[in-house]
């Protein structure tokens, strides 16, 4: 029996993609329009510009990832999208279109949480990775440790109470009039200077897997206006380099703690922040000192890409979870909520 065919989209925030995925882990293609020209005049994301583009880009997305797979619309056997969480207008039009795509082509409709499918990105880049395993999901909007038990079974340890990394980074990036998106801005600057400003680590008890970022946030602005009504110049490539290592050493630290606390020997990265050259090289460096096995995705797999969620979507219809056409977008959806 041939595999099936998934048709995966992706518009939870500013990335209009779809990709086609034969079983669990051949990808046909993966196609990413990105709006990141356009919201760098903003400095940030502007939901309704992001909703009227995902609107002009989603068909001519969908049908180049069917043209690059080699195969039709009518090949398809099942429609996976991500329906939460992320901007409501952005969701919806994803929604929208896969909702119409099933209905016309007569296929089972899958509805994608955004974090599961960063977690199984990792599936695409390494083919031998099996659960259970550690995930630590950093993105732009979350932070959060989760316990794959199997494909369907995820356990949340612990996550943000406030800003999430990226958020962060974007912030921090703003303040020091770097250019959006701030994240591989403020990961570059790292790379050149020393972490040699003693910056705050919050939450950093035995057994507690949370995250807060919003009080490291808050000190390094208070650095920085108090270097500028000193008069001194700003230290660019210190401070990134400080800031940046006060969020590795938190998220490094509760990773490998969640990894021992729930017996695993594996431990994954996943999300945008994934990308991140500082965290992917503690995190490697920490595994190996530990003898845990280490995977994360290739950088375009790390960003929003409707690939993770076609993979997700492949091994949830395995399980038989479905949607109906009653499919709505969740923007604050949680990653236990089903």
């Amino acid at each position: 029996m041939q595999a099936k065919l998934t048709l995966g989209i992706e518009s939870s925030c500013d990335e209009t993609s779809a990709a086609v995925l034969r079983g669990g882990r051949e990808l046909l293609s993966n196609v990413i329009s990105t709006q990141i020209p356009v919201h760098q005049k903003f400095g940030g994301v502007v939901p309704e510009i992001a909703s009227r583009k995902h609107i002009v880009n989603i068909m001519p997305v969908i049908d180049e990832a069917v043209r690059q797979a080699g195969v039709t619309l009518a090949d398809i056997d099942q429609v996976a999208v991500t329906y939460g969480p992320g901007l409501v207008g952005a969701l919806l039009v994803g929604v929208s279109a896969a909702k119409g795509l099933a209905f016309a082509l007569d296929k089972p409709l899958i509805g994608v949480n955004h974090l599961e499918g960063h977690i199984f990105a990792n599936f695409l880049a390494a083919p031998e990775l099996e659960p259970p395993f550690m995930a630590l999901v950093v993105s732009g909007g979350h932070t959060a440790l989760v316990d794959v038990r199997d494909y369907n079974t995820f356990h949340l340890m612990g996550q943000t109470r406030d800003d999430a990394a990226g958020e962060a980074f974007d912030k921090i990036a703003r303040v020091m009039g770097l250019p959006y998106p701030g994240g591989p801005r403020i990961d570059a600057l790292a790379q050149e200077g020393q972490p040699t400003i003693d910056f705050p680590e919050a939450l950093v008890g035995k057994g507690n897997y949370e995250f807060s970022f919003s009080g490291l946030k808050s000190a390094v602005l208070n650095y920085i206006n108090s270097e500028k009504m000193k008069g001194h110049e700003l230290n660019k490539k210190d401070i990134a380099a400080s800031f940046q290592h006060a969020v590795i050493d938190v998220l490094v630290g509760k990773a490998f703690e969640a990894v021992k606390e729930a017996g695993r020997d594996t431990l994954v990265l996943a999300g945008g922040v994934a990308a991140n050259s500082g965290l992917e090289a503690r995190l490697r460096a920490e595994a190996a000192r530990q003898h845990v096995k280490f995977y994360y995705p290739s950088k375009i797999l790390c960003t929003d890409n409707a690939a993770m969620i076609a993979c997700r979507g492949y091994y949830q219809a395995e399980a038989g979870h479905y949607s109906d056409l009653y499919l709505n977008a969740v923007p604050g959806l949680d990653l236990e909520e089903r």
